[in-house]
């Protein structure tokens, strides 16, 4: 490319609409990027200390160069500044104040100041397309796009879009997809990121949004809305799952999404990599769903522990392996489908359990209320499991277990209240024992039981307490899940600790609240420092007038 700087009026012109025409950027951008150029050559020439302008002529390419001055009583800057005098010379009538114009001749610009030049117009065009492609991109995010590998560095994928690039990194490509230099391939716009070297681009094949689009790119009834995805999990490159609906009571989803003899579940496949993929009917009682999910296993009974977010499932003992599927991925794809942790368990480990709890309950009820073996299994059948259900549920719900009269129900729950008071009075006692301070007690939210627990953490005072993250504090312990072997080894978020006080299941949220409650004095401290540093000084302004006036009184 001809020197900028050196060609002639209709070489510029024909360089800036080049430039704009192969970076599809405004010529605008190239012509300001030329003036740029231009006025840091002039200033290389002139002297770097004068205010060089240059304007060129976006049709005719007619180049004017001037210098800006200020017109002063008295000049301190002699290369940005003139007096009155000079000023007339350059413009009749100049006052002091005015900034004029002082125009400079066309220069013969060397090589070496037209390579600086050159420099500054790519950098300018290399922005400005930088940009273009940023706003081309940046509300493109969730949209499935078909570019050309143009390299594999280091794992990553680096695909070419026609106008910018992106980067499919390791972890979101499809396990053990080869792809190769030149290939056609189609993935997901993940997120668009600004950046110095320019617009990074993250795309990805493993996300199920990914499946998500080219389902409404094979099912009409999908893109149209009659159909709707309601939940999608992937194992990338081995199985999937999706949760479909129809809003449409005349149309079976299930079967609009498999196609006519599987052509349309097949044109998904083929793209995912021979990915297996569960078309589930969506359902809005978890239960239900929970059972679809986990299909091709057999279910006979669910339970939901909304307190926890977890579902407990149990099959037959022939359709454990089933259920749990192989290296956990059954129930590790329902699990993502509905959102919830769930625990498989055979029918002979749920009677067990059950039987187990049966027991310890029973045996809880009849120590604490003092009462005999009969009327505490009779609780526990009715669903009591918990001294404060007992103390505090409306007396109608006691009285309608047969055999249970108005007396026994309020005999019942006097014990029960005494019995709490007793719990509350003993860990009162140990936890006074441990040496958690009485200021832990007054905290929102807080239980003598739990105060225990955190003394035996060694969490003991105000500061203790207030220096724990809310996670340390709360955050759910592990579980564990047992396995097709029958071994309980796979564990669930084993990343992360459980909080001091994971057993109690406060939530977050009344965490937070503790955690600021117990930080409350370090900002009452603040706010006292200001006041007790007046009374101080207060108090000495007092002595020292007193000690004045014993100095003056006579002796």
């Amino acid at each position: 490319m001809a020197s900028p700087i050196s060609a002639n009026k209709a070489e510029l012109l024909a360089i800036a609409n080049a430039v704009a025409s192969e970076k599809m950027i405004d010529k605008s951008i190239v012509m300001e990027a030329l003036e740029e150029a231009i006025q840091r050559a002039a200033r290389a020439r002139y002297g770097a200390e004068n205010d060089i302008r240059a304007k060129l002529d976006p049709q005719t390419g007619d180049l004017r160069l001037w210098r800006v001055v200020e017109v002063v009583e008295e000049v301190d800057d002699f290369f940005k500044q003139v007096d009155v005098a000079q000023a007339e010379k350059l413009q009749a009538g100049a006052v002091v104040g005015d900034f004029i114009v002082d125009p400079l001749p066309p220069v013969d610009l060397g090589r070496i100041d037209a390579q600086s030049a050159k420099q500054v117009i790519f950098q300018k065009v290399r922005d400005a397309e930088r940009e273009r492609q940023f706003e081309e991109f940046k509300d493109r995010a969730g949209e499935v796009i078909t570019g050309v590998v143009k390299s594999v560095e280091f794992g990553h994928v680096v695909v070419d879009l026609g106008r910018a690039e992106g980067v499919i990194r390791r972890d979101q490509q499809i396990p053990r997809e080869v792809v190769r230099p030149n290939d056609r391939v189609r993935a997901l716009i993940m997120k668009v990121v600004r950046e110095n070297r320019g617009p990074q681009i993250l795309l990805s094949r493993a996300h199920p949004d990914f499946m998500r689009k080219l389902f409404a790119q094979e099912v009409p009834e999908i893109y149209d809305g009659v159909i709707e995805i309601k939940a999608a999990a992937r194992d990338p490159g081995s199985r999937a799952k999706i949760g479909v609906i129809s809003n449409d009571s005349s149309i079976d989803p299930v079967g609009a999404c498999v196609g006519m003899k599987g052509s349309r579940v097949q044109a998904v496949v083929q793209e995912m990599q021979g990915e297996k993929i569960d078309i589930i009917p969506w359902s809005e009682d978890t239960a239900t769903f929970v059972v679809n999910a986990l299909q091709p296993a057999t279910v006979a009974r669910v339970v939901i522990d909304e307190d926890e977010n977890r579902i407990e499932v149990v099959v037959p003992d022939d359709q454990l392996s089933l259920a749990i599927g192989r290296r956990g991925q059954n129930v590790r794809l329902a699990s993502q489908l509905t959102g919830r942790a769930i625990d498989i368990m055979t029918e002979a480990d749920s009677n067990e359990k059950r039987q187990k709890e049966f027991v310890e309950r029973s045996d809880m009820f009849q120590k604490e209320l003092d009462v005999d073996e009969t009327l505490a299994q009779l609780l526990v059948a009715e669903g009591f499991s918990e001294l404060e259900e007992v103390a505090y549920v409306a007396p109608e719900e006691l009285g309608v277990i047969e055999g249970f009269d108005e007396d026994l129900v309020a005999e019942l729950q006097n014990r029960a209240t005494e019995a709490l008071d007793r719990r509350e009075e003993a860990s009162r006692a140990e936890r006074r024992a441990l040496g958690v301070e009485d200021a832990l007690a007054e905290l929102p939210h807080l239980t003598e039981a739990m105060l225990v627990v955190l003394g035996n953490a060694g969490i003991k005072t105000l500061d203790d307490l207030a220096d724990l993250a809310t996670d340390e504090l709360v955050q759910k312990g592990l579980r564990e899940q047992k396995r097709a072997d029958g071994r309980r080894n796979e564990r669930r978020r084993s990343d992360e600790k459980p909080g001091i006080l994971a057993s109690f299941a406060l939530g977050e949220e009344i965490g937070n609240e503790i955690i600021m409650a117990a930080r409350a004095h370090w900002f009452e401290d603040e706010d006292d420092a200001p006041v007790a540093k007046a009374e101080e000084a207060e108090a000495e302004n007092v002595v020292d007038g007193e000690d004045a006036l014993a100095a003056d009184s006579p002796q």
